[in-house]
């Protein structure tokens, strides 16, 4: 039989549930009092926007943040003992940075899921996406974080996991990236980007000036042969 010091001492592994709280940040109370003692963290259907305080979770081996407000900016902390996170229906956009996050803080990662987020082109929430869009998403994936054995929730394949290794690093999603206003040199008229083949001043309703051509020669009738003579069609332009 253990003696009361002995069952004192004894660290306790907590599975630690923190849900629908509308909190923006973990509770640094959380932290003090559990962050040395849990290994599971249940943060869903909150408003976290912020990961402060995730690094007193130092033993945290499964983390679940889903239905939260976690963007591009959240900053994820070294954790080599951590092999689960969830992260559906986020706001996040930018994958690759997302994912050289995750290669650097978890690198003992099994089961990762994106799902809702606008960097994973998932049918279920962005219908303008197929099934190849996310077939190559899961191959690029892979191929950036090997370790996985689940993603989104869908066991990964040893077919998948041969095919990111062939051809996984093509399959990076390239973001379009945006039009900057125009300045023109000239005039120091500013458009919004969108380059006119016509002259600033003259793109206004009611200063547009037209262009024709005159006709000097015409030929018509099938691809002449060497024998045949043509003439050369030509144009003067008047603007």
């Amino acid at each position: 039989m253990s003696s009361p010091n002995m069952a004192a001492n004894r660290k306790v592994d907590l599975t630690l549930s923190y849900i629908s709280q509308d909190c923006r940040r973990i509770p640094s109370i959380l932290a003090n009092a559990y962050g040395m003692q849990t290994k599971s963290l249940d943060l869903s259907y909150n408003d976290i926007r912020s990961l402060e305080t995730l690094e007193d979770f130092s033993i945290l081996e499964q983390l679940i943040l889903d239905n939260n407000e976690l963007t591009d900016n959240a900053n994820f902390v070294r954790n080599p003992h951590l092999q689960t996170l969830s992260l559906n229906k986020n706001k996040i956009t930018d994958l690759d940075k997302l994912l050289n996050q995750l290669v650097k803080c978890y690198p003992n990662l099994t089961y990762l899921s994106l799902l809702g987020n606008p960097a994973c082109p998932d049918q279920l929430s962005n219908m303008e996406k197929d099934e190849d869009d996310y077939q190559r998403y899961r191959y690029y994936v892979i191929h950036k974080l090997p370790m996985l054995n689940f993603l989104d929730s869908t066991p990964v394949t040893a077919r998948e996991r041969a095919e990111a290794k062939r051809i996984g690093a093509f399959m990076r999603v390239i973001r379009p990236v945006e039009s900057k206003p125009f300045v023109d040199e000239d005039t120091k008229d500013v458009t919004d980007g969108k380059l006119s083949p016509l002259p600033q001043a003259s793109s206004g309703e009611g200063t547009h000036r037209g262009a024709y051509g005159v006709l000097r020669h015409r030929y018509t009738g099938k691809i002449p042969k060497e024998t045949d003579s043509f003439e050369i069609t030509s144009y003067n332009f008047i603007y």
